[in-house]
């Protein structure tokens, strides 16, 4: 089975749950457009939302450049609640791992994605936010592709 997340174009809704230390998981929809160029870049919009809370939005903008054939890209990503980061994934044959870091951030934030195919249209995504040595939050969610 190939990949269909980040190689193709396409919408996908994200749903599962967040957590944030000493919290209670909490819900989490979203949805996910990927448009490629003819360069071989390609722009990721995520938007996050936590139903019936007062979590404000996370909104997530990649930019990033697979070159056909390759197995590892590089990405810059505006996020709502980070900055400004950089970022690098592999893809592998069954997962799409993902690893960043924030610019400029006395916290020494970084991140993870792991994207772990289950079917032609579903992915199951672990996801965790550090701040130097700690785990700060996590989500775990199911994303799948519409039409």
């Amino acid at each position: 089975m190939g990949h269909s997340f980040l190689i193709e174009p396409g919408r996908w809704t994200i749903q599962g749950n967040w957590l944030e230390r000493d919290s209670m998981p909490i819900g989490v929809r979203g949805k996910t457009l990927i448009v490629w160029g003819h360069d071989d870049w390609f722009t990721m919009v995520t938007k996050l939302s936590f139903p019936n809370t007062a979590l404000d939005e996370i909104a997530q903008q990649y930019r990033g450049r697979l070159t056909g054939g390759e197995r590892q890209y590089t990405f810059v990503l505006q996020h709502s609640l980070l900055g400004r980061v950089e970022g690098e994934g592999w893809i592998a044959p069954e997962s799409i791992v993902q690893r960043y870091w924030v610019l400029g951030d006395r916290q020494r934030r970084t991140g993870f994605e792991t994207l772990y195919c289950v079917g032609d249209n579903k992915y199951h995504l672990s996801s965790g936010i550090m701040a130097g040595h700690y785990l700060t939050s996590a989500m775990e969610a199911t994303l799948e592709r519409q039409g």
